[in-house]
């Protein structure tokens, strides 16, 4: 009963019902512990607390999971990474990334994969008006055809009701995805997760959903505010 309670009180925050998810989530955790106190197998206790572990919840309301992308793995593109985070609330986007350049490397579209995210958002439920980019410039001669890049994204978006805020900053090394209903995704490569294509006209190429992506750690968090940059 503590597991199921707590399942739901997850269930709970990714609607953004707050209240009612913190009433499951103290219930739940408190089912699981009187469990525990009163089992006297150490296998069924160590079971329950592995249980306890699994959902990382503090007493401010603080929400953790973790998601590990394994090498080569499939089937994490932005729309599923993303859906469930991007509720009908959501309003306004903070992205941090220093990397969102290099279109002229080949191996390394970081601002196309911007793009395809900000498509994501423009035909998501959610009602994006507006999205803060804070990356860095690109180096020598790419600053130009980084600039040029980001103003036509600008440009583009602002033809669907929404505003692209683009600031810059030689200082920033994290990368992390706030959404204002409270959601923060960290993921350990950023936007850039997916490997190259083996070419243009290769399964993968055209939908993320396919295409291998490298390891990495994708790390969820709700703080029920979001800090803006």
């Amino acid at each position: 009963a503590g597991a199921e309670t707590v399942k739901r009180a997850v269930q709970l925050d990714v609607a953004c019902r707050f209240q009612e998810s913190l009433v499951c989530y103290q219930e739940g955790i408190d089912l699981l512990l009187q469990v525990v106190k009163a089992t006297t197998d150490e296998a069924k206790k160590q079971r329950y607390r592995q249980k306890i572990k699994e959902f990382t919840f503090l007493s401010d309301g603080k929400y953790h999971k973790q998601i590990r992308i394994e090498e080569n793995a499939t089937g994490f593109g932005y729309e599923k990474l993303f859906h469930e985070y991007l509720t009908e609330i959501v309003s306004e986007v903070w992205v941090e990334d220093p990397y969102i350049r290099q279109v002229h490397q080949a191996s390394r579209h970081l601002l196309y994969n911007f793009l395809r995210f900000c498509e994501m958002l423009v035909k998501g439920p959610c009602k994006v008006k507006t999205i803060h980019l804070l990356t860095s410039y690109d180096e020598g001669s790419g600053r130009s055809q980084q600039m040029t890049a980001l103003e036509e994204i600008k440009q583009s978006l602002s033809n669907y009701g929404v505003t692209l805020n683009i600031d810059f900053s030689s200082s920033i090394h994290d990368r992390e995805i706030r959404f204002n209903n409270g959601w923060m995704i960290k993921i350990g490569r950023g936007l850039d997760y997916f490997k190259k294509p083996q070419g243009r006209f290769s399964i993968g190429y055209c939908d993320f959903d396919l295409r291998p992506c490298h390891e990495t750690t994708v790390d969820v968090f709700h703080t029920k505010h979001t800090k803006k940059m």
